[in-house]
C-alpha cells in the first residue's frame, strides 16, 4: 500500500475535519492536520475531535507546527516548515515518542533536518500549489531524482515523503524517483467524490514499505 498523507485544507465544501474523515475512509492511514489561518484555539478544538477519529482507524494523527500542542493532547508527532520551530528543540521537549517531520526543498535542507532528528522528510513542492504560500522553488521529478541521489551517496536513508501540487497521473513516475510516500491535499478534495479518489490512488499505487518508525514507543509511520 502506498504511504500516503493527507494534508487537510479546508474549503468552501469541506471543513477541516470533513477532509480527514474523508481521507480516512477512502483508506489513508496518515494525517496532518494543517490549519495555518487559524487560530490556536480552533486547532486544538479541530485535533480533539480528529484524534478519536484516526485512533478508530488505526491512523496517525500528526499536526502542523504546533509542537506544544501536540504534546498537550497527545498526537503522534508534529510536521514543521521551514519558518517553525527548528527541528531539535522541537525533539527536545517532545523528546523520542513522538514522530516529527520536516520541509525540505534542497539536499541541505534534508541533511540538516536529519542531522537535528527528523523521523522523515517532506521534500517539495513537486510543482506551483495554489493551498501553500510563501512557495518554495519547485523541483519536478528531476529536483527528486537530484535530491534522493544526493542523500543515498551520503548514506541518509530518512524517509522521503513528495508534496506540492501532485496529481494521481503524476504518482509512478515521483515514485520512480525513490521516495517513500506521497503527500496530497488539493488533488484528492477537488475530485467529485473524495473518498473514492483517496482509494484509487492508493489502491492503483504499487507497494511500498512502511517509513522506520524511530526511536522509541513511537508510532510507526
Amino acid at each position: 500500500m502506498l504511504s500516503l498523507q493527507f494534508i487537510t485544507h479546508q474549503t468552501e465544501q469541506y471543513s477541516y475535519l470533513d477532509a480527514a474523515r474523508m481521507a480516512l475512509e477512502g483508506g489513508c492511514r496518515w494525517i496532518q492536520l494543517r490549519m495555518k489561518e487559524a487560530s490556536l484555539e480552533e486547532v486544538e478544538a479541530t485535533a480533539l475531535q480528529l484524534k478519536p477519529l484516526c485512533q478508530s482507524y488505526e491512523a496517525i494523527l500528526i499536526l502542523d507546527d504546533h509542537v506544544e500542542l501536540a504534546k498537550k493532547l497527545e498526537v503522534d508527532g508534529v510536521h514543521l516548515g521551514k519558518m517553525d520551530m527548528p527541528i531539535a528543540e522541537a525533539r527536545r521537549i517532545l523528546g523520542e515518542a513522538y514522530i516529527i517531520g520536516g520541509t525540505a526543498n534542497t539536499f541541505e535542507d534534508a541533511k540538516r533536518h536529519v542531522a537535528a532528528g527528523a523521523d522523515y522528510l517532506g521534500i517539495g513542492p513537486f510543482r506551483f500549489t495554489t493551498t501553500k504560500k510563501n512557495l518554495s522553488p519547485v523541483l519536478g521529478l528531476e529536483g527528486y531524482a537530484s535530491i534522493l541521489s544526493q542523500m543515498r551517496a551520503e548514506g541518509i536513508d530518512t524517509p522521503v515523503v513528495a508534496i506540492g501540487g501532485i496529481t494521481y497521473d503524476d504518482i509512478p513516475a515521483i515514485l520512480q524517483t525513490g521516495v517513500n510516500g506521497i503527500a496530497l491535499s488539493g488533488t484528492i478534495l477537488q475530485a467529485a467524490n473524495p473518498v473514492e479518489e483517496t482509494r484509487r490512488i492508493i489502491e492503483a499505487s504499487p507497494p511500498l514499505p512502511p517509513p522506520p518508525q524511530g526511536g522509541g514507543e513511537r508510532k510507526q509511520l
